[in-house]
Parts: C-alpha cells; structure tokens; sequence
C-alpha cells in the first residue's frame, strides 16, 4: 500500500495484490480483489487467495475488511487467524465468483471470523 502508516484511505488498486499474514508471521495469501455493497455504500468483504502454487489450486475467500489490520509501513495486511481456520472459512471457486450479492452469505462470512455486522 502506498500510503502513510497512519492513513484511512486506500484506492482499491493499491489493495489489490498486497499479502496478508496471520499474528504468527505465516503468508495467508493476498488481496484479490475488493468486493463493493453499492446499495450500502460499504466493502461488503475481500476477496483472499490462498493455497496453490504459481496462481493453479489457488482458494478465494471471502473476509470482512474488519478483520484485517492495514500495515502501511510494511505494505501488507495482518489478521488474527491460523491457517487451518483459514481453510475452513466461507469461500468459493476461483471460476464461479458470486454474481449478486447474498446476505446470507455476507452473514456467514462475518459469523465465522466473529465480526459483527
């Protein structure tokens, strides 16, 4: 991310590629991509890729903007989360992305991480 340390904003493209590490140093993945509510005029969650090698195998999840920790300094995201939780969470296939948004869905990604709507 290039921005301050201490900055709120971020382009949306400045997110996009940057890692995200768990509390004990170990690559999660990165920031895919950033999915908008435009009824709400919210992140509705981010998308996170994970697993894989060399892009092929690669799991997208869905993570509440709430559970990552920007760190500016270091260009990357932080989130209190191993790696078998990780693979358990709410996701979906890298060729078959939701198409609408799905409250129920939403719901279900913000319950897993204990992040409250």
């Amino acid at each position: 991310m290039k921005t301050a340390a201490n900055s709120r904003l971020a382009s949306s493209s400045t997110i996009q590629g940057q890692n995200i590490y768990n509390n004990a140093g170990e690559k999660l993945g990165k920031v895919e991509d950033v999915m908008l509510d435009l009824q709400q005029g919210k992140i509705a969650y981010v998308v996170l890729s994970f697993g894989g090698f060399l892009g092929l195998g690669d799991k997208l999840f869905a993570v509440p903007m709430q559970a990552l920790r920007a760190d500016g300094e270091n260009e990357c995201f932080h989130m209190d989360i191993s790696k078998e939780k990780l693979d358990n969470a709410p996701g979906f296939d890298k060729n078959s992305w939701p198409s609408t948004y799905d409250e129920k869905f939403v719901s279900t990604v913000h319950t897993h991480y204990g992040i409250p709507r």
